[in-house]
């Protein structure tokens, strides 16, 4: 057969140096990420099998098989599960195709810790490659169920690899590992030792449904013994509180979610009755680097009767809760059940509303309970549990239960619950104002008046915010209302006398209004007199029940047609500026020049919250001109 030889793509490259000249203190990952590799092989096989009964391939005794050569040092995870066929190999051994690999080699690099870079091997699906951190060689032969050649692959984790078509390969996986030099002096990485396959097979795979086999060592004139199984192979989540500790359940997450930090929390849930099912769910310590992304892979595995059915069942979990992980195991489903099927059926939903509501009745436990571990919680996973909110009447009220919020009373987030308990004598609503960051939000000229007051004002920098204070509307009777939006009175003195002083300022300045809105048609809807400003002269506002800037760009961002709709200029009728304007509108002042100080007033006011002109070089040369005028 012919032997070609191809080179890494530049990120596999950078990743497999990294691997080689690692200085990881725990080297033993490698083996786990080879033998999970192999559990899911062993999975996509029985699952094909299931689904296409004509699959030409031996299920009768699924396992992986661990087999160690002292005297050639090489070290040999084989499973007879789905297998590659060659165009495949070269796709997911030659390449990282997988979103995030800048990601994971600026981590690795920039991990401040061993512990710290260890962890960040199996997140990106990349474990294959940890091999090198323990072999100068790695040669993988493989077939694919139900073809008849097979492919070795091998490599010295230099810049290329080779490929080469096989006759001989027994269905499946098997991935050997010419191991480096012993080192004397460090026992505790002797891979060819049978204690130390057993010690780490016990720790980081005892719960793997599919038998982990080795044959044991033996002495000169010794017959061959039989292969033993080293794992226990029972389920965690069909076993008892008491017989499971912490360690295995975090292991258990660390095999599911390919991230090798411990979870934030674990969840147990066992249903029994018309129908049963169980449930064993992790709350993560920190969000993926995907998760917002449209590729990210949510669900958690589906099991009927401990037969592995899919890895990311979408239909157990609301879409805001995609960063929980686990494994649900459901007695009376069908074995050859379809996510089509899924989406239809009675029980998923039922189980689905179950998981919703026991994750977040978690949440609430743990924002009760640990105010540290709720922070992290929030900081992590905040985002898109607030998509909840619009998507999830149903636990609307849950999720507001355990949302917190910046605020402007202090720098630590406040809940709702907080907010209106601190709400002053006399404020009918909750009053908040989105933006890109907390530092715009706070120097924007609709939080003058609030500031001067001393109201409190949520401030919420996340593009979802936009959404869902729209969709919720009011907490405990409460409104919530941004101060962007509308008209705003927060005068103390009395509604009589703030009346009267209004009714004479409009007055006063309703010829200069009426004229800025026929000079400004273009861009904006009304001129009017601002209780919202203290030191700014002008600002723009949205109407009422008008979509704001930021919600009119996200829904053009996704595709979706909306009006551009005209907003509302307020003019501060206390500062020198718009005094000094009003009175050359009086006095009858150069028209044209009026005209362009009205202009400039106006684009102003719309920098200063964060918008840009609509003709940015006339604006510049309208700045410059006054400039130079003022010389």
């Amino acid at each position: 057969m012919t032997t070609e030889t191809f080179e890494f793509q530049v990120e596999a490259r950078q990743l497999l140096q990294l691997m080689i000249h690692s200085v990881y203190s725990n080297k033993d990952v490698f083996l786990r990420e080879l033998v999970s590799n192999a559990s899911d092989a062993l999975d996509k096989l029985r699952l094909e099998k299931l689904r296409d009964d004509a699959l030409d391939a031996d299920v009768s005794d699924l396992h992986i098989e661990i087999d160690v050569d002292r005297q050639a040092r090489t070290l040999t995870v084989r499973d007879n599960g789905i297998g590659m066929s060659y165009e495949e190999v070269g796709q997911l051994i030659g390449t990282i195709a997988k979103s995030g690999t800048a990601t994971l080699l600026k981590e690795l690099r920039e991990a401040q810790d061993a512990a710290g870079a260890e962890g960040l091997i199996g997140q990106f699906g990349v474990g294959f490659y940890s091999g090198f951190m323990v072999a100068d060689e790695v040669t993988l032969v493989t077939r694919r169920a139900g073809e008849g050649q097979g492919t070795r692959w091998s490599s010295r984790g230099e810049a290329t690899y080779t490929l080469e078509r096989v006759d001989d390969a027994p269905q499946g996986t098997s991935v050997t590992l010419h191991l480096k030099p012993a080192d004397p002096e460090n026992q505790l990485h002797d891979y060819t030792s049978e204690w130390k396959i057993r010690e780490i097979v016990k720790r980081y795979s005892d719960f793997i449904t599919w038998p982990i086999r080795m044959v044991p060592e033996t002495g000169d004139g010794e017959d061959a013994p039989e292969p033993q199984t080293l794992n226990s192979m029972k389920a965690l989540w069909a076993r008892s509180r008491e017989e499971v500790s912490d360690d295995e359940y975090h292991e258990l997450y660390k095999h599911i979610s390919h991230d090798w930090r411990e979870p934030l929390e674990t969840i147990r849930l066992q249903a029994e009755g018309t129908f049963e099912y169980q449930a064993l769910l992790f709350i993560p310590s920190h969000a993926p680097h995907d998760l917002f992304t449209r590729d990210f892979k949510r669900g958690v595995q589906l099991y009927v009767k401990r037969v592995f059915i899919m890895d990311d069942c979408e239909a157990l979990l609301p879409p805001y809760l995609r960063f929980v992980k686990g494994v649900v195991d459901a007695q009376d489903l069908s074995l050859n059940v379809s996510r089509e099927i899924l989406q239809q059926d009675r029980h998923i939903r039922m189980m689905q509303r179950r998981l919703t509501k026991k994750v977040l009745s978690t949440v609430k436990e743990i924002m009760t309970k640990d105010a540290e571990r709720y922070a992290t919680l929030w900081r992590e996973f905040g985002t898109v549990l607030k998509e909840g909110l619009v998507t999830d009447s149903d636990n609307r009220d849950a999720l507001l239960a355990v949302a917190s919020f910046a605020t402007t009373h202090g720098e630590e987030p406040t809940t709702l619950a907080q907010y209106v308990e601190r709400m002053k004598d006399g404020q009918e609503d909750i009053y908040y104002l989105t933006g890109e960051s907390r530092q715009s939000i706070e120097n924007s000229p609709h939080m003058e008046a609030f500031r001067a007051k001393g109201i409190e004002v949520l401030l919420l920098t996340d593009a979802v915010d936009e959404v869902w204070v729209d969709a919720v509307g009011e907490y405990e009777g409460k409104k919530l209302r941004s101060v962007a939006k509308g008209e705003i009175d927060l005068d103390a003195e009395g509604t009589e006398k703030a009346g009267e002083e209004r009714e004479k300022q409009t007055e006063e300045y309703s010829g200069l209004l009426g004229w800025m809105r026929e000079q400004l048609d273009e861009e904006i809807k009304e001129v009017r007199l601002s209780t919202r400003l203290t030191v700014s002269p002008a600002c723009v506002v949205s109407d009422a029940h008008d979509l704001t800037p930021a919600l009119e760009n996200m829904y053009r961002a996704m595709g979706q047609e909306v009006p551009r709709t005209k907003r509302i200029l307020e003019l501060n009728p206390g500062h020198p500026l718009v005094k000094g304007l009003n009175q050359a509108y009086q006095e009858r002042a150069d028209r044209t020049e009026l005209a362009e100080s009205a202009e400039l007033l106006h684009t102003l006011a719309v920098l200063a919250e964060g918008g840009q002109p609509k003709d940015p070089a006339k604006f510049v040369k309208l700045v410059a001109d006054r400039l130079e005028r003022t010389l």
